[in-house]
């Protein structure tokens, strides 16, 4: 594979040079209470979500890899003996099982390379780059432009009576099925979680275009697929006999149309130090948590 590494939700440069917020404020993370998480290695596997790009401090660029992202948070809360965090902005589920390239251009091997008979806790957030989310919030923010009040990007996703995004989920699914053999083939013993992916869009309502440039009616449109997304990997993670910690339900009122000291997720031109359509310190915390306490 030889293709850069981008952050999940890359929106389309069509739209509008983004304001980078690398260079913003530093945001102070608070290490989440100890919970009963494995103490011994920890192995995190995962795309941009995981990885945190522009979140402050960025510790591998080739990566985009903060060490304040959930993974970093959890393990220094839980005192895991040995840490190895391999996720990687553009991530998919054959980089995880086959390796590829960083956004420096520098190769990567297999994420579950990582992950040892010895490892107690493996975390995967994977599908999004699967499912194409970057171009879709492209696309469908540049839809809006033209028509704010309706439903372009729906009419497009669903032209002919298929929803082509239930069924690339639909497709995903094997894929993030053959990740998870390979973590338990790799680490027999080990507590392997899934964890979905936090709100971006309102639970309810129509949005607020164009803070996030999503027209009105495409709004439950894309928070549906969104929630499709999460409960595939939630069913996925069932059969393939691991777990799944809930990210979006702490997330609820804390998605990108909310004030900037309220939101996980930033919007189109974040006002906090992230990518765009991307967590911020506050939303890696904020799943931190919610991981905490579903090991607990």
């Amino acid at each position: 594979m030889n293709r850069p590494r981008l952050p999940l939700l890359r929106t389309a440069g069509r739209m509008t040079a983004l304001v980078a917020a690398a260079a913003g404020m530093l945001l102070t993370v608070a290490a989440p209470a100890v919970a009963a998480a494995p103490a011994g290695r920890y192995v995190a596997l995962g795309d941009s979500y995981t990885s945190a790009p522009l979140v402050p401090t960025q510790v591998d660029l080739n990566c985009l890899r903060s060490n304040r992202n959930y993974p970093s948070l959890v393990a220094a809360s839980a005192g895991s003996s040995s840490f190895a965090d391999v996720s990687c902005s553009g991530a998919t589920t054959e980089d995880i099982l086959y390796g590829g390239d960083g956004a420096l251009g520098i190769a990567l091997p297999p994420q579950v390379n990582a992950v040892t008979s010895a490892t107690a806790l493996v975390t995967v957030q994977i599908g999004g780059n699967d499912i194409g989310f970057s171009g879709i919030i492209g696309d469908c923010a540049e839809a809006s432009v033209s028509s704010p009040l309706g439903s372009p990007c729906k009419d497009r996703f669903t032209a002919g009576g298929t929803d082509q995004l239930r069924a690339r989920i639909a497709a995903t699914a094997p894929k993030v099925t053959a990740v998870l053999r390979a973590v338990r083939q790799a680490a027999p013993n080990a507590r392997v979680v899934v964890l979905g992916y936090p709100a971006i869009l309102p639970d309810s309502g129509y949005g607020c275009w164009p803070v996030v440039p999503i027209a009105y009616q495409d709004v439950p449109y894309l928070r549906g697929v969104q929630k499709a997304l999460n409960t595939m990997l939630a069913d996925t993670a069932a059969a393939a006999g691991a777990s799944y910690a809930d990210v979006y339900t702490p997330s609820i009122g804390r998605d990108a149309c909310k004030s900037s000291g309220t939101r996980w997720v930033e919007g189109l031109v974040p006002q906090n130090s992230a990518a765009p359509f991307h967590p911020n310190a506050r939303g890696e915390q904020g799943m931190a948590t919610a991981l905490l306490a579903h090991l607990s």
